[in-house]
């Protein structure tokens, strides 16, 4: 019987530092591992309930940055953003090169989506989820719903992702002559998200094409919505033009929010990675 409880004390020992490591790097401060320093910022807003969930850890292949935001007005959000990104991370842990990224990227959704739809059992839940691995220089991402992944470089934001929202499928409405600019622009189904994790009919996640080249300098930001909603890209650009780190940034963004104090204010979380 030896040899099986030293293996079940291995696992929970394991599991423990995993834990562990993930909180750690889910708290306040800036932090700078391999060239890159991080900072991090959150408000509940208007909400009776933080549904977004973030974390970030680096191992030997890379460093990871993942923001989930749980949908609001559905039951479980929480639960479902705490999954997916614990899945994520468990997954990326267990990495030995980065030879496939894409593949990790489509196959932590994939479970993740499984694990998320088990655990609701039928109730209303999901979640969106943006990550981004740096190796290097080189930016690899996967994403889906209206999370954002952005990289600030020389005083101007670069979308990376796109979001998978009504929006979309309205705007090829528009250009095919099916309805006028003003009709999407007011639709109420807008912001509708057409994509998520924990929906039955999700089949995949967007996946970078090929590494997005970076430089000393540039800033990747994962945002929820809440921060998009809230904070005009002028006003995000004002931001980070001032400088500091990257903590005294995301502390900036989460205050001007808190100043704003909208009524309807959501979740709002945001990752800041700097390129050293």
């Amino acid at each position: 019987m030896q040899p099986y409880f030293v293996v079940c004390g291995a696992a929970v020992l394991f599991a423990v530092l995993l834990i562990i490591r993930i909180r750690l790097t889910r708290s306040s401060g800036s932090r700078t591992v391999s060239g890159i320093e991080i900072g991090n910022g959150q408000t509940i807003g208007s909400r009776s309930e933080q549904d977004d969930y973030f974390a970030s850890m680096t191992t030997p292949v890379g460093t990871l940055a993942v923001v989930a935001d749980g949908i609001s007005g559905l039951a479980n959000g929480r639960m479902s953003s705490t999954l997916a990104v614990t899945t994520f991370t468990k997954a990326f842990a267990k990495l030995e090169d980065a030879s496939n990224l894409n593949e990790y990227f489509a196959g932590a959704a994939s479970q993740s989506n499984r694990s998320i739809l088990q655990n609701l059992n039928g109730q209303g839940g999901g979640t969106t989820l943006a990550a981004v691995i740096i190796c290097g220089y080189q930016l690899y991402y996967g994403a889906v719903g209206d999370s954002v992944i952005t990289i600030y470089r020389n005083g101007h934001f670069q979308t990376v992702n796109s979001k998978h929202t009504a929006e979309t499928l309205l705007e090829e409405r528009v250009l095919a002559g099916q309805m006028t600019s003003e009709e999407a622009k007011t639709s109420p189904v807008r912001n509708q998200l057409v994509n998520y994790l924990g929906y039955e009919g999700f089949e995949s996640m967007e996946l970078g094409t090929t590494p997005i080249r970076l430089y000393s300098g540039d800033y990747v930001l994962l945002c929820s919505d809440g921060i998009q909603e809230a904070l005009t890209e002028i006003e995000l650009e004002e931001i980070m033009r001032k400088g500091g780190t990257p903590q005294e940034m995301a502390d900036t963004m989460i205050d001007a929010i808190n100043d704003k104090g909208f009524k309807s204010q959501d979740n709002a979380t945001v990752l800041i990675l700097a390129i050293g």
